[in-house]
């Protein structure tokens, strides 16, 4: 199976791993010459607090989640990062269920693969409080790459 198209997903906590999650990106990529598609997701509230501090108008053009995602800190270290890797890629946005939203994203863009990033947690912690990176593992329609935060 050849890979042409990785879908990366981004979430705001991913910033503390943003390095970890473009070298795995890359790694899946560079070698097809597939193109990434960078996917910021945002809980409703969420998007609504990173507009604000962005200082974008609601009711602007650049309001969208793809113009919001584009100018997101972790988005553009991720994006210099496959730049500088000479790796093809483009930006979206989406605001809904973090899990639901990157597995729909793959499906739209027809991946071929997802890299997504996680934490280490508890059986009971995800048994509590879920893993977005679970659901994505399961519910996707392509293999998923897991990238576990390494501890400092």
């Amino acid at each position: 199976m050849s890979i042409e198209t990785v879908l990366l997903a981004v979430g705001t906590e991913d910033e503390k791993r943003t390095e970890q999650i473009a070298r795995e990106a890359i790694a899946v990529a560079e070698p097809t010459g597939a193109e990434v598609v960078l996917t910021h997701v945002f809980a409703d509230e969420e998007f609504d607090g990173i507009r604000a501090k962005l200082g974008v108008d609601p009711a602007s053009e650049g309001s969208t989640p793809d113009a919001v995602a584009e100018r997101h800190t972790t988005t553009r270290a991720l994006a210099e990062a496959l730049d500088d890797a000479d790796i093809s890629y483009s930006i979206r946005g989406a605001v809904g269920d973090h899990a639901d939203e990157v597995v729909e994203a793959a499906s739209a863009v027809g991946a071929d693969r997802v890299v997504v990033g996680g934490r280490r947690r508890s059986p009971t912690g995800k048994a509590v409080f879920g893993s977005v990176a679970q659901e994505v593992i399961l519910s996707a329609p392509c293999p998923v790459t897991f990238v576990r935060e390494v501890a400092a």
